[in-house]
C-alpha cells in the first residue's frame, strides 16, 4: 500500500525556456485514493494549459524501473509539452500546440505512435490519429495510414484541407502525400522491443503459457497504444488530438477509437477537451470523450466529475479499462484511470510541467 511519501515530480520551467530548478509536490498517495473513492473528485491540477499521455496500460514499477528508463520517460513526455509551450507563448492556437506535442511522441520510440508503433498480425504498421478544434467543432482524422511519418500531420490535412472528417488506408496516405506531407516505408516505425512483443504475442495466443507472462509483453503493455494532447490558448479556445500504432498482433485492418472524434479525441470551446487511451473498442461503445462533454454540458458535470464517471465508473461494466485527459476552459485538469498505470504530464500557466509515471505519484492538487 503507498504511503504518504513525495510522490510527484514537478519541474518548474521558466516561460519559454529549459527546465531551471527541481522541486516537489507532494499528496500523501492515501489521500489521493480516498478522494477518488468517495465518490467526490477533484481535478488533478488547475491552471493547466497543455496536458498529454503516452497511453494507459499495467503500471510501472518503482522497484524495476531503471533511473535511465525513468528519465527517459519522462523526458519524453516533458519534450512534448515544452513542443506545445513554445505554440502557446509565441500566441498560436491550442491546434497547433496539441500537434507540436503530439508529433514529439509520435517521434519517440518509447511510445505507441508514430516511431516505435506496434505490429499487426501480419507484421506491418497501420497507424491512426485525429484531431478537433473546440471553436467551431472542426475535426480531422486518419485511419489505418502506413507511409505518413506522422499521423496527426495527415490528420490535421483532413480537417484543413478537405470536406471530410476521416480518410481511411490508401486514399489517407495518397492524401498526405500529395499535400507534401514526409512519406516512409514501414521499416521506418520498426523497433525491436514491438517485434520481441509480436513475437511473444504469437506465441502465447499459439499457448505458449510462458510467452504471456514474458518481460516482453509486460513493457508492451506498460504503453498501450495511445498518445495525446489537450490544450486550451489565449483566446480560451480548446483543442485535443490523439495517435495510435493500435495494438500488438491487431488484425490488418482493425481501427481503435483514436481517430474517431467523439470516442478517442473530442473538444468544444467552453466545455472540455479530451484524449483517451486504453481499450479502443469499449471506447467506441461507450462514446468515452464525447460522453464526457455532454456530462459538462448537459448534464451540469464538473470536469472530475464527468470524467471520473466515465472511465472509472461506466467503461469497465464494458469489459475494457483505460485513462483519459481531459481539460475545462477555467483550466481544471484531470487524468482519471481505470487501468493499473497511465503515463501523462501537465503544463501549467506558470510554466511549471509536472509527469507522472508511476502509480503512486499523486495530484499536486493545485
Amino acid at each position: 500500500m503507498a504511503t504518504a511519501a513525495a510522490v510527484t515530480t514537478t519541474i518548474a520551467v521558466a516561460q519559454g525556456g529549459e527546465p531551471n530548478s527541481a522541486a516537489e509536490k507532494t499528496l500523501p498517495a492515501a489521500q489521493h485514493a480516498k478522494k477518488k473513492a468517495d465518490g467526490k473528485p477533484e481535478p488533478d491540477a488547475r491552471g493547466v494549459v497543455l496536458a498529454v499521455h503516452g497511453g494507459a496500460g499495467t503500471a510501472l514499477d518503482r522497484a524495476t524501473t531503471s533511473p535511465k528508463l525513468e528519465k527517459a520517460y519522462r523526458n519524453g513526455l516533458s519534450k512534448a509539452l515544452r513542443a506545445g509551450q513554445k505554440v502557446l507563448n509565441r500566441g498560436g492556437s491550442s491546434t497547433d500546440a496539441v500537434q507540436a506535442a503530439v508529433e514529439r511522441l509520435e517521434d519517440n520510440p518509447l511510445f505507441n505512435a508514430g516511431k516505435g508503433a506496434v505490429f499487426t498480425a501480419d507484421a506491418g504498421h497501420e497507424l491512426d490519429a485525429s484531431i478537433m478544434r473546440g471553436s467551431d467543432l472542426k475535426a480531422g482524422a486518419v485511419a489505418g495510414v502506413r507511409n505518413v511519418r506522422n499521423p496527426i500531420q495527415a490528420a490535421r490535412l483532413v480537417m484543413d484541407k478537405s470536406k471530410h472528417v476521416m480518410l481511411a488506408g490508401e486514399g489517407a496516405d495518397d492524401f498526405a502525400a500529395q499535400h507534401g506531407l514526409r512519406t516512409v516505408t514501414q521499416d521506418y516505425y520498426f523497433t525491436k522491443a514491438r517485434w520481441d512483443a509480436l513475437m511473444k504475442e504469437k506465441a502465447a495466443e499459439a499457448g505458449d503459457t510462458s510467452a504471456s507472462k514474458s518481460k516482453e509483453l509486460r513493457a508492451d503493455e506498460q504503453s498501450k497504444g495511445t498518445v495525446g494532447a489537450v490544450a486550451i490558448d489565449h483566446d480560451k479556445d480548446l483543442s485535443a488530438a490523439t495517435s495510435t500504432g493500435g495494438l500488438t498482433n491487431k488484425l490488418p485492418g482493425r481501427v481503435g477509437d483514436s481517430p474517431i472524434i467523439g470516442a478517442g479525441t473530442y473538444a468544444k470551446n467552453g466545455v472540455a477537451a479530451a484524449s483517451a487511451t486504453g481499450a479502443g473498442e469499449v471506447f467506441i461503445r461507450g462514446a468515452a470523450t464525447s460522453t464526457i462533454s455532454n456530462l459538462i454540458e448537459f448534464g451540469r458535470k464538473d470536469i472530475a466529475h464527468a470524467a471520473y464517471q466515465v472511465i472509472v465508473k461506466r467503461l469497465p461494466q464494458l469489459g475494457g479499462t483505460g485513462g483519459v485527459i481531459a481539460l475545462g476552459p477555467d483550466g481544471a485538469f484531470d487524468a482519471p484511470h481505470s487501468s493499473p498505470g497511465m503515463l501523462h504530464g501537465y503544463l501549467k500557466k506558470d510554466g511549471t510541467i509536472v509527469t507522472r509515471i508511476f502509480p503512486d505519484e499523486s495530484p499536486a492538487n493545485s
